[in-house]
């Protein structure tokens, strides 16, 4: 049976009710206090789809996010926040801090694309403005909205009720590529924090607590050099680095067989030589080594090195490799968790309308899903882990679990995405300039702006979840980080993609001043859906 649903907790959230009306000024009620933050993140709903709108058309991949960084943080100058851009050195990274004293609690949620996911928002099918472009594949684009439009409703209540606390925004700076969050920790930005409410999209409202399904990992490029040589006239004078890459991978690949089935491991060849006729003098390979547990990846990670060590050898190159990103898994805060699930709760989903709908069929039956009829009309339950350690499931990685080893933190899910696609596609970017993606981000920022309010005036809620972490969390497991003190951010990451396709996308930049929406700007009919009677792609 789900906690949620146990008569204890509805006792303990009725023993809150008064607890917490007492902790509040004398003009402002429990419910009142809801209410009213509710209420001002409704207000903003203007805001709210402009920022969505607004990040959506800028089309950035990780490292690369300029310009929606210089966006977010202008809004939070204009409303008096500290910005300190640059965080860990990472040009696109900034930590923003508003307020004083405790507790100090801080929003986080990621803010990269997606490769080639190019897409025109409200369309059922694959039509991108700029082909082969990034695009917002993912939804990454909604996640600074919830949280700039809740702090912002946070703020006002907390100026005009007097209630003390710190609030700490930042970004997930290339989270596809899990290149900052480990960076973030090694250099002490959360040493201070004392409660950590990160945000994605999904297509529910929904939070989990306990050791998370998917993955940590370890991402790394194995490096090779050796010596060319004319591929036909003198080829027995090459020491070829395309042949240890080619060599490592059949390697690691033979391995796999006998690794546990939890792992997931995947690579590309970001360098394998120039033209044919000459043998590459250097090359590289670029793996991302996946399993559930930390000496799990760990163990990985050490067979990879030493099968590339072995490839050098069999080929007579040197091998050099760096750490590219790093992400423990995840384990999420029980008491945090379950005081958000009653504000979920109270949220609820939103209101979908019949295009709403019609638009989510649509782009379902166009990747050839047709399990998951348009968007979700009811909440799930809370999350929690499964009762048998064997039952959790293995799958991706985000690195907020560097994060959640660091700080209490949970993990709330907002509903601006279609349910059924496959992920990392420009189908997930169908919906994300849409009213589907603004009404979902309103429903998170409600979500919130309550669940901080009620951490921000129960101080034994806060060290309830310190307890969680301290006690349970970390009893048996300590947070073990995969990169060192050597290891620099990094930065490099999509240069040479953004360069190409920055001038391109920059004509569709979403002009607020001019249009309401960024399907307004488009000229795109909401929703855009084939015409009756043609013939089904599949």
């Amino acid at each position: 049976m789900r906690y949620a649903k146990l008569p204890e907790l509805r006792q303990a959230i009725a023993t809150f009710t008064v607890c917490f009306a007492a902790m509040l000024p004398a003009s402002l009620g429990a419910q009142d206090a809801f209410d009213r933050v509710q209420a001002e993140v409704a207000s903003m709903e203007k805001l709210t789809q402009v920022m969505v709108d607004k990040i959506f058309s800028f089309s950035e991949l990780g490292q690369q996010e300029f310009e929606t960084s210089a966006y977010v943080t202008g809004i939070l100058e204009e409303h008096g926040w500290e910005v300190e851009r640059g965080s860990a050195g990472i040009p696109t990274a900034w930590f923003a801090r508003w307020g004083s004293g405790s507790p100090v609690i801080s929003f986080g949620s990621d803010i990269d694309g997606i490769p080639k996911a190019n897409q025109k928002p409200g369309v059922a099918w694959h039509d991108p403005l700029v082909p082969g472009a990034p695009g917002h594949g993912e939804g990454h684009n909604s996640g600074q909205a919830v949280n700039v439009t809740a702090a912002l409703a946070l703020q006002k209540v907390m100026e005009e009720e007097g209630i003390e606390g710190t609030l700490v925004l930042w970004p997930g700076v290339a989270e596809e590529q899990l290149a900052s969050k480990a960076w973030f920790v090694r250099d002490g930005y959360f040493d201070e924090i004392d409660l950590v409410i990160f945000t994605h999209v999904g297509n529910n409202l929904g939070v989990s607590w306990g050791q998370a399904n998917g993955t940590g990992l370890v991402s790394v490029e194995f490096s090779f050099a050796g010596e060319a040589a004319h591929s036909a006239g003198s080829p027995w004078r090459a020491r070829s680095s395309l042949d240890a890459v080619e060599l490592m991978n059949v390697g690691w690949n033979f391995r796999r067989e006998h690794l546990h089935p939890n792992q997931r491991s995947h690579y590309i060849i970001p360098d394998g030589g120039d033209q044919p006729n000459v043998v590459p003098q250097t090359a590289s390979v670029w793996y991302y080594i996946r399993e559930m547990d930390f000496d799990d990846i760990l163990r990985n990670y050490d067979i990879a090195k030493n099968i590339a060590e072995g490839a050098a050898l069999m080929t007579d190159t040197e091998m050099t490799y760096r750490v590219r990103g790093a992400a423990a898994p995840r384990h999420f805060n029980k008491v945090v968790a379950e005081a958000m699930w009653e504000h979920i709760e109270h949220v609820g989903l939103p209101e979908w309308s019949e295009d709403d709908q019609a638009l989510a069929r649509a782009v379902q039956a166009e990747v050839g899903n047709d399990s998951t009829p348009g968007l979700n009309t009811e909440l799930d339950e809370i999350g929690a882990p499964p009762e048998e350690e064997n039952d959790r499931r293995s799958g991706g990685s985000d690195d907020i679990g560097d994060i959640g080893w660091t700080v209490p933190t949970v993990t709330l899910r907002f509903p601006s995405n279609i349910p059924g696609l496959q992920g990392h596609h420009w189908s997930n970017a169908i919906a994300m300039a849409t009213p589907i993606a603004h009404k979902g981000a309103t429903a998170g920022a409600k979500v919130l702006a309550r669940t901080a309010l009620q951490l921000f005036v129960e101080p034994d809620l806060v060290e309830e979840a310190r307890t969680y972490f301290r006690d349970v969390q970390s009893k048996d497991q300590q947070y073990q980080p995969f990169i060192t003190a050597d290891d620099p951010p990094p930065t490099d990451l999509n240069t040479d993609i953004m360069a190409q396709f920055r001038p391109l996308l920059e004509p569709f930049y979403f002009d607020e001043t001019k249009y309401g929406t960024y399907l307004e700007q488009l000229g795109i009919t909401y929703p855009t859906l084939r015409p009756s009677g043609e013939p089904d792609p599949h």
